[in-house]
């Protein structure tokens, strides 16, 4: 027994280094990876598994139980033979990581092959290799990462089952007792750490995949930092020459191009001898992507260059938009379509999505210089850019210790950032779409506190209808943060209510920062402050507006005490007051 579990072993080596190198394979890496596999990708790992099972039964070893001799390799079984053997770990990594349906798939295909080899414990081999399917199938869990004690414990768990089986089932009785004497402790140990390293060198690629979309993530990040302030001129000859020099010295492509929805702006790399800026998009590739906004990968034949001996023997097109429109084209050229990872394509969509952001920026930008009324002007200015630079900072940082959460503020950055350039673009908003942007803007905020700052919301839905200027709360919110805060290491703490009572709706911000004096109160919104630490000019804004657009019953009633916190409150349709929102703040402090 103890020379049959050491040669186990020696033979589970070869399956974890045949599991190895299969691991490597693109396909292999693609089918787990994807969350929700097709039903081809279902039917090809179905396949995979089962042949892995075949490869388990081959490098078995046969076991005669009335001569108690061993054969190391399986080559011609005979009838009272059996085969000790790894066929189980196939089934049971199928089964853990698809469920029941690959699992039973797998086992069906190793279960039959081993059928027709023969031998005493044919029938009870290959029903046992459908119920192991059926065995990991019950510990599969969508959306959760499986532990390595869970593929040990059902892989010797599942290997125990099949012991039982060839007890009760294969014929002659003793000689099923006698076989599982002396196979059943070496396969059970063999094959439980079999089913864990086979886990084991899954999760370490899945690993390396998430290293792989960290890098790339910071790498868009990095580009998409250094880009800006060319990408602030617009999608121009100069500003594309700029950025396609950057991308190219970052990604692994033989050439980088821009185009706008006419020409060539930029081209970067080999073949930039005949593609050359100012000449008119003649491929239809590139006029497609243009039209529909979808990416394009295509091969050497797609490319459809009209110089003879052009080296881009692949390329990647990816568009790039302004407020849902296709206005160019970002290309990486590649010598052969074998160069084309998904770790390239998913950098080409996060940079196409990050400069499709910057170029939008450009454009509210110049909405800004040629807008003429002050009060949007001055609301513009407050999109700063150290306020995106900050957050691309934050963001980095994330990028390796909380990729899920860096994921989350990026979208949260882009939904802030397109909604302060939507509002710039209309005159009325609803408090709903407000709440939002004030939200998107909170949770990047909440992020550089790093748990300094708390936000309680007391919200009625029913008020979320009413019409406000846009750009209206978001303002009064960071000017609480910004100065309310400046000073304050912890606890900070401010509670957003909105709430509809009769006939008017009451909307109240309070923070408790460091509030402000009396003669400094009586001066906060009426007018623009000359002081080094803030000239009042969000709420100056935000106050003149309400006015403006909804009388004098709107503007900003704004208290505040030293040490205590300040409270900016507005009502709609009227001016009467309501404490709603200071009941509920205190009911949510008691709790």
């Amino acid at each position: 027994m103890f020379i049959l579990l050491l040669t186990m072993l020696e033979r589970l080596g070869i399956i974890v280094t045949v599991a190895f190198i299969i691991t490597r394979f693109r396909f292999f890496r693609e089918m787990i990876r994807t969350k929700q596999i097709s039903k081809k990708q279902q039917f090809l790992a179905i396949v995979f598994f089962g042949l892995f099972g075949i490869i388990g039964t081959y490098t078995g070893i046969t076991f005669n139980p009335e001569t108690l001799e061993y054969n190391r390799w399986v080559i011609d079984l005979q009838q009272s033979e059996a085969i000790a053997n790894s066929r189980v770990i196939g089934i049971i990594i199928a089964g853990l990581l698809g469920g029941y349906r690959i699992g039973i798939g797998a086992g069906l295909i190793a279960g039959i092959h081993r059928f027709s080899l023969g031998g005493f414990t044919a029938i009870a081999c290959g029903v046992s290799a459908i119920v192991a399917g059926i065995i990991a199938g019950m510990f599969y869990k969508r959306q959760r990462e499986l532990r390595l004690s869970t593929a040990l414990f059902v892989g010797s768990f599942a290997e125990a089952i099949q012991m039982i089986i060839i007890v009760l089932v294969a014929k002659p009785f003793n000689l099923a007792v006698g076989l599982v004497e002396e196979i059943a402790l070496p396969m059970i140990v063999a094959n439980g750490l079999g089913s864990a390293l086979f886990l084991l060198i899954i999760q370490n690629v899945l690993k390396e995949e998430e290293k792989a979309g960290a890098v790339v993530a910071q790498k868009s990040l990095k580009l998409a930092e250094q880009t800006v302030p060319y990408l602030r001129q617009g999608l121009t000859n100069q500003s594309a020459n700029a950025v396609c020099n950057m991308i190219y010295q970052e990604v692994e492509a033989c050439a980088v191009s821009m185009t706008n929805d006419k020409v060539i702006l930029a081209h970067v790399g080999i073949g930039d001898d005949h593609h050359k800026p100012n000449y008119e998009i003649q491929t239809s590739a590139t006029k497609k992507v243009i039209q529909e906004g979808k990416m394009l990968v295509l091969n050497k034949n797609a490319i459809q260059c009209s110089v003879t001996g052009c080296p881009l023997g692949a390329v990647v097109i990816a568009p790039l938009k302004q407020r849902g429109k296709t206005i160019g084209t970002l290309k990486f050229y590649f010598k052969s379509d074998r160069e084309i990872s998904h770790i390239t394509l998913e950098l080409m969509r996060g940079l196409s999505a990050l400069l499709s952001q910057q170029l939008e920026l450009a454009e509210a930008e110049t909405a800004w210089q040629l807008a003429k009324e002050a009060e949007i002007k001055a609301l513009q200015a407050q999109v700063r850019p150290h306020f995106l630079f900050n957050s691309i900072n934050v963001i980095v940082s994330l990028i390796r210790s909380n990729p899920d959460k860096a994921r989350k503020l990026l979208i949260a950055l882009s939904k802030f950032f397109r909604q302060n350039l939507t509002g710039t673009t209309k005159n009325w908003t609803t408090l709903g779409e407000e709440l939002s942007h004030v939200k998107a803007y909170l949770s990047i905020e909440k992020a550089r506190f790093i748990d300094r700052l708390t936000v309680k919301y007391v919200i009625d839905d029913r008020a979320l209808n009413a019409y406000v200027p846009p750009l209206t709360l978001q303002p009064i919110v960071e000017n609480a943060i910004k100065h309310g805060f400046k000073d304050k290491e912890k606890d900070c703490q401010i509670f957003i209510c909105i709430n509809q009572h009769d006939d008017k709706t009451i909307v109240s911000i309070k923070d408790n920062g460091i509030g402000m004096s009396k003669a400094r109160l009586q001066q906060v919104g009426n007018k623009i402050l000359d002081s080094k630490t803030g000239t009042g000019l969000g709420l100056y804004n935000v106050n003149h507006r309400l006015i403006m657009m909804l009388g004098d019953e709107a503007r900003l009633q704004i208290s505040s005490n030293l040490n205590e916190g300040t409270n900016v409150s507005f009502t709609l349709l009227n001016k009467k007051e309501s404490n709603y929102c200071d009941q509920k703040i205190i009911s949510l402090n008691r709790r």
